[in-house]
């Protein structure tokens, strides 16, 4: 078979484009989505949200920087398939050590390439994300077709396990060690643990199948839930776990998946999105601060939480904290307690986004003051029993 042998792309609603083969030659399933940034197609590669899911570059030439060894977001590629309109022939970057191309191929990705990635996007905006198929092994398109209406769908799929770490590591702090914090490992990407290591933060990052003891082991300052793939309306254990924690008291802090699973966590519900928000240029407004945030998202699924007032939880008083200024999606939520004093937060895109933008990084900041202010509270606390049995 040829090197750039024929391909098709089928959608499950019947839509086909042919093109080329790009990356490893087969056949793949998924969900097709679009991504709408022009960089940072390494990281959006190896981010393990994208599990089961064919990603489809807006911008239409792909790969001019080739891939290197420091950017990936965890240990390897993650999407199920890759679909471009003009791959790079020959990378042009200082840090490239191979090509877009030869890594898909070296990770058994199958793609395709030259077709209207324009026009396809604008399908999924109009018809919603839906299965697709990409096949260089069969261009026989109703035979693919039928083979993509039996492969599964993103909705009721619990995923997060299979991305996640089979073992508990730590990420040390950077200097001294200000406070400890137990991440769940939910498809964490690596530059989360990084961004709080360089705070002062000792991350122990645990398995997704971790339990409130597992948590209390490490005797944390905050508890922390990554990024994922799935249906958050899917997943309890998680869910349960958080509970527990709010509970406790414990500070928590959520990014993404993170965020959905604190929605449930705290009595709302979760929808999928006709198309989902993808790329790194989504306008979101922090209504803390009045401020509008240009951010990195990878989500197909949202919390269904009321835009004003609040709702009393049995944590506390939970509102909106931010908004996607686009569609007007929840894109995070604070908790309170009766006092005002923020107790948890969490927000829907990417603080952490390694290719940018880097708008929300202060996020990591507040996590911190977070935990600062419940360590006073602990200590006051504790200063005030032991005054009054004296």
């Amino acid at each position: 078979m040829p090197r750039h042998a024929p391909a098709i792309l089928v959608l499950e609603d019947g839509r086909t484009f042919h093109g080329r083969s790009y990356g490893a030659e087969g056949e793949t399933f998924g969900e097709a989505v679009f991504s709408t940034g022009m960089t940072g197609y390494q990281e959006t590669l190896t981010d393990p949200s994208y599990h089961r899911q064919v990603v489809i570059m807006t911008a239409p030439h792909v790969g001019n920087t080739g891939m290197n060894d420091e950017d990936p977001e965890s240990s390897r590629i993650w999407v199920s398939g890759f679909v471009v309109r003009d791959p790079a022939r020959v990378p042009s970057n200082w840090r490239s050590q191979r090509s877009l191309g030869d890594a898909l191929r070296e990770q058994g990705v199958v793609g395709i390439s030259d077709i209207d990635t324009r026009a396809l996007t604008r399908h999924l905006r109009e018809r919603g994300a839906m299965r697709v198929g990409i096949s260089s092994a069969d261009t026989t398109v109703a035979a693919l077709l039928e083979r993509v209406r039996a492969s599964g769908e993103m909705a009721g799929a619990n995923l997060s396990e299979a991305v996640s770490t089979t073992n508990a590591y730590v990420i040390p702090a950077v200097g001294t060690r200000r406070f400890t914090v137990a991440a769940v490992d939910l498809g964490i990407k690596t530059n989360t643990p990084r961004m709080m290591s360089e705070r002062g933060i000792d991350v122990h990052v645990l398995p997704a199948t971790s339990t409130i003891d597992d948590v209390l082991a490490v005797q944390p300052d905050g508890l922390f839930f990554s990024n994922g793939p799935g249906d958050p309306a899917a997943t309890t254990g998680q869910v349960e776990l958080l509970q527990a924690a709010l509970e406790r008291g414990i500070p928590y802090f959520g990014i993404c998946f993170g965020n959905q699973l604190f929605g449930r966590a705290l009595g709302f519900g979760t929808y999928k999105l006709k198309y989902g928000h993808r790329g790194i240029n989504q306008p979101v407004l922090d209504r803390t601060t009045g401020k509008v945030e240009v951010t990195a998202h990878n989500h197909g699924f949202a919390v269904d939480a009321p835009l004003e007032g609040s709702t009393t939880t049995p944590y506390g008083e939970a509102t909106v904290s931010h908004v996607c200024l686009n569609d007007d999606v929840v894109e995070g939520l604070e908790l309170r307690d009766a006092g005002g004093a923020l107790k948890s937060f969490s927000v829907q895109y990417h603080p952490e986004a390694a290719a940018g933008p880097h708008d929300a990084a202060y996020l990591f900041d507040r996590f911190c003051d977070l935990m600062g202010l419940d360590t006073t509270r602990s200590s006051l606390a504790s200063h005030s029993t032991t005054e009054g049995e004296r």
